[in-house]
């Protein structure tokens, strides 16, 4: 590891800013085009008919793809360079979401869906990959820092403003809202031309299959996926969990702390990504925190569960940016989009299927806590990955 000095020396405002500024953008369009799907499917039902299935589809397909759309990202990456992908992705992402509000029917709104996944996954490689092109070594911690804020912030904007504020503008239409929220992304997209660096160049010798030969590819993955099994899972089971406990009517409470743990874990990781990123011990304490406070949301009852729920989705949350983080820190430039792409295969596979399998335990059993009981299980057994991971730069990365 580079000595602490040379690592957190805050970089200037005015020559950040404008990077800043883009990289936020981007991060707000990786979750808000999923995030707002929630508040507008009751409408979305109504009009097309969608079964219960269908409409929660429209949140878990493009969790989905995020998987599945990795590897392009990767090898987009590796023939097109990191910026050309990123704008590539964004135009992909916003034909699919507002897609969604022109659909006529069932078949074409998933595939949509689909489509906006896809495009979504495409740019979660490139952002990191992006990185060491457009900030010092010595300013990745904070980047990852600022495009995750973006990311986590457009979680909480997409599912807290969609009804009460733009859908209102929109004359009740949840296609023109889709619209609404989706069209702006061009624009974005179309900005990340401005900086003056030719940043978009190919990369030599283009690799893009994950390495599986690299421990990091797998470690980190399978720590992504608890990070994502927790959120989303425990997202998916409160209403259940307090239904059963009798507590259904602090649903809406409980869900509006547990997302908005997210945006402080964010503005937290602001302030301290330039000390915590690439150090062991935050990945310890952030990973045991949000399965201790998963726990305590099956064993508590009332406000002690929902206290707890919200601590698990805030270190859950600053897990989750510890741990994209490492790719442009640790690795060389043209690794960085294969590492990245390959801990997002392996972690949304791992955030798409545990909660899945936890819900058939769940209706076999009728009881919502073998849900959240079979999640625990898998972060308890890739907790262990924390202690072994080797955070040394690798040969061919530059010192910071």
């Amino acid at each position: 590891m580079a000595d602490v000095s040379e690592t957190t020396t805050p970089p200037p405002a005015a020559k950040l800013l404008p990077v800043a500024v883009l990289l936020w953008l981007a991060g707000v369009y990786l979750r808000i085009p999923v995030l707002v799907a929630p508040p507008l499917a009751p409408f979305i039902s109504d009009e097309l008919g969608l079964s219960q299935a269908l409409t929660g589809a429209l949140t878990t397909l493009p969790i989905l793809m995020l998987a599945v759309g990795s590897m392009p990202g990767s090898l987009a990456i590796a023939r097109l360079g990191p910026r050309n992908t990123l704008a590539l992705a964004m135009v992909i992402m916003v034909i699919g979401s507002a897609g969604r509000g022109l659909a006529p029917d069932t078949i074409t709104l998933m595939l949509a869906s689909a489509v906006m996944g896809f495009g979504i996954a495409m740019m979660q490689p490139s952002l990191p990959a992006l990185l060491p092109r457009w900030l010092e070594p010595k300013h990745l911690a904070i980047g990852s820092a600022i495009y995750m804020n973006g990311m986590l912030m457009g979680e909480f904007i997409g599912a807290g403003i969609t009804l009460p504020v733009l859908m209102p503008l929109m004359d009740d239409s949840w296609r023109a809202t889709l619209l609404a929220w989706s069209l702006p992304g061009l624009l974005v997209a179309s900005a990340l031309f401005l900086p003056r660096r030719d940043m978009a160049r190919p990369v030599r010798k283009p690799s893009w299959l994950p390495d599986w030969k690299n421990p990091l590819t797998l470690r980190i993955g399978l720590l992504l996926g608890l990070s994502g099994s927790l959120f989303f899972g425990l997202n998916a089971y409160m209403a259940s969990l307090l239904e059963q406990q009798g507590n259904f009517e602090m649903l809406a409470d409980a869900l509006f702390w547990y997302n908005f743990a997210q945006v402080v874990a964010s503005l937290i990781m602001l302030k301290m990504a330039r000390y915590w990123v690439g150090r062991k011990l935050p990945i310890i304490v952030a990973a045991t925190g949000s399965i201790i406070g998963t726990v305590g949301t099956l064993l508590l009852t009332g406000w002690w569960a929902i206290a707890s729920a919200t601590f698990m989705s805030l270190t859950a949350g600053i897990l989750l940016i510890l741990l994209v983080a490492l790719p442009p820190v640790l690795v060389e430039s043209r690794e960085t989009g294969r590492l990245s792409a390959g801990n997002f295969l392996v972690g949304y596979t791992m955030a798409f299927s545990i909660p899945m399998i936890g819900g058939l335990l769940a209706d076999w059993g009728n009881d919502a806590r073998y849900a959240v009981g079979f999640i625990i299980a898998y972060c308890v057994l890739v907790l262990p990955l924390t202690f072994t991971l080797d955070l040394k730069r690798q040969k061919g990365q530059p010192q910071s």
